[in-house]
């Protein structure tokens, strides 16, 4: 039998984008049932882009919000929630429980763009 292929993050990125986003849900800020959600789809069995298991294509959410994105497309991709392709997750701010909105980098970091959420 031949071994699964691993197609998710690895542990340290996973470390990152828990640190960046202080350990808690983007969406409604529980520390509870945290999950990694890729913000571009990853697609069946993974995507073959470099860039998919990055940190600026990963945010914390809790496993109810990981699903709410999924049900919830227009307000998900309006807050960059969840990013379209042929966009890259670098390119799109994403609104933090503080109201701000931020670019995401693949070392693990957020740099602020607008003030205020929209």
């Amino acid at each position: 039998m031949k071994a699964r292929r691993r197609t998710g993050p690895t542990d340290v990125v996973k470390a990152l984008v828990f640190q960046r986003d202080d350990g808690m849900c983007v969406r409604c800020t529980t520390r509870q049932d945290l999950t990694i959600h890729h913000r571009v789809n990853r697609g069946m069995g993974g995507a073959r882009e470099p860039w998919i298991n990055q940190a600026h294509n990963l945010l914390t959410a809790c496993t109810t919000c990981n699903s709410w994105f999924e049900d919830h497309p227009r307000e998900s991709y309006e807050n960059g929630w969840k990013v379209r392709r042929p966009q890259l997750p670098g390119e799109v701010e994403v609104l933090y429980p503080d109201g701000r909105r931020y670019l995401l980098t693949p070392d693990g970091v957020r740099s602020v763009m607008a003030g205020v959420a929209r």
